[in-house]
């Protein structure tokens, strides 16, 4: 439980900003886009509401704050299903590191990956209205990568339009 405070705390920090880009083109290239959706790393994400902490065991080990754009907490917050276009989540993942100053709590310490979901049923059709974007270190994961994406959230949360992250109030 204390992990999760502290995670909580560290997305705290975080304070709204705009949207992903969506780049024309299909594969990975030095616009930095994701292969398959052509999903980008919103700007000002980090500035972005806290939609709930998130706390991932073994083999991942890690602390997670998932942040969401104007629209997508609007929808969260009035429980609007599925989400409207326009929607973004972010997640931020980190390795879980014990505290150097608290011997029971946990700390964000190396990032590990920054995942993004953006909601546009015009151009996604095919995978329940939504893009996906996974980064390391600033750059798109491999194509293998993505194509588990829809996937795994389509067989464990498609009644909740895809997303797994439930609103923490």
């Amino acid at each position: 439980m204390k992990a999760i405070r502290l995670a909580v705390a560290a997305a705290a920090l975080l304070p709204l900003a705009a949207g992903a880009v969506i780049s024309s083109q299909s594969k990975a290239g030095s616009d930095g886009a994701s292969p398959i959706y052509g999903v980008t790393i919103p700007e000002g994400y980090r500035s972005w509401e806290l939609v709930a902490p998130a706390l991932e065991g073994e083999p991942l080990n890690e602390l997670r704050a998932i942040v969401g754009n104007d629209v997508a907490i609007k929808a969260y917050r009035a429980g609007t299903l599925p989400f409207p276009d326009g929607s973004i989540l972010v997640k931020l993942a980190w390795k879980r590191t014990p505290s150097p100053d608290f011997e029971p709590a946990s700390v964000p310490g190396a990032a590990t990956t920054v995942q993004v979901m953006v909601k546009d049923s015009k151009r996604y059709p095919d995978t329940g209205g939504w893009g996906f974007g996974r980064f390391i270190d600033g750059k798109p994961a491999d194509e293998a990568q993505h194509q588990t994406c829809f996937a795994c959230h389509e067989a464990r949360v498609k009644d909740r339009d895809f997303v797994f992250t439930r609103y923490a109030p």
